[in-house]
């Protein structure tokens, strides 16, 4: 009998079907040489249920296929900045984390415009209101965003994306370490499944960003063989910290206070 995981949950204004929608989008890369992504095995609004994936080791020959693979599945494109999973239309939630899609007629021209607006100013305002920003501080992230938004820090996708003219990439959107499971199945060619994502049209360098915000096994092999597939654009180190201003903010708007000064460090350099 097959092993499933059960995710239940009541959010107010979203759907589970939302996420199976994003996991499914995601696996749609996988024939191309993509990630391998859990198996949706049923969805309700209110129920998720998956295939079970039994937990292995995380290896540096592993490292090198999530590396390779990602990149197959970020070069599978996205139609506009922010675009949700195809067939789904609206938000959903990841354990009441909004995922940030936005309707075809509402999305920017740039990444800089769709981050600072999207991603950065309604965590500032839901942190802002929640007490864990004072007003001097919530100035400097809005002036943060303003930056970005004028596209100051706007960059070409990795190489596949840009080889093939396509200027929005299909992001994971959420892809800390604990979002990529390493996988004891052996027939899983790659080692690793992708779950829990925030799926939407992004950038490219947002997931590789996610991935080093809290550190995860192998990364720098995972980098290089990435790097090796679908090659960086010049200077995307110097643009990690902007990628990690979003969740550092969000935390700040869930946890407090506690996160500001990592939040800040981040910003400075790109005020």
């Amino acid at each position: 009998m097959d092993k499933l995981f059960v995710k239940r949950g009541t959010p107010a204004t979203a759907s589970l079907e939302g996420e199976a929608a994003a996991l499914r989008w995601l696996a749609e890369a996988e024939p191309a040489g993509g990630m391998p992504v859990v198996e949706v095995v049923s969805a309700t609004p209110f129920e998720l249920v998956e295939r079970r994936i039994d937990a292995g080791a995380p290896s540096a020959q592993a490292a090198e296929r999530v590396g390779r693979a990602l990149a197959m599945t970020h070069a599978a494109g996205a139609p506009w900045w922010g675009a949700p999973p195809t067939g789904w239309t609206g938000s959903y939630a990841i354990d009441d984390s909004r995922t940030p899609t936005v309707d075809e007629r509402q999305s920017p021209q740039s990444w800089g415009a769709f981050f600072a607006e999207w991603r950065i100013m309604p965590y500032v305002r839901q942190a802002r209101d929640a007490g864990a920003f004072g007003r001097d501080e919530a100035s400097f992230f809005e002036r943060v965003a303003g930056r970005v938004a004028s596209g100051a820090y706007d960059a070409p996708q990795p190489g596949l994306l840009a080889a093939s003219g396509t200027a929005v990439a299909r992001i994971h959107g959420d892809l800390w370490s604990g979002n990529l499971l390493w996988d004891a199945d052996p027939s899983n060619s790659v080692g690793a499944v992708l779950i829990d994502p925030m799926a939407h049209g992004g950038h490219a360098e947002t997931d590789l960003a996610m991935l080093a915000l809290f550190g995860c096994p192998h990364l720098e092999r995972i980098i290089a063989a990435y790097d090796e597939a679908s090659p960086l654009a010049e200077g995307w180190r110097d643009r990690v910290r902007l990628h990690q201003l979003a969740p550092l903010l969000h935390h700040c708007a869930l946890f407090g206070r506690s996160y500001v000064p990592s939040a800040m460090e981040a910003a400075r350099r790109y005020a």
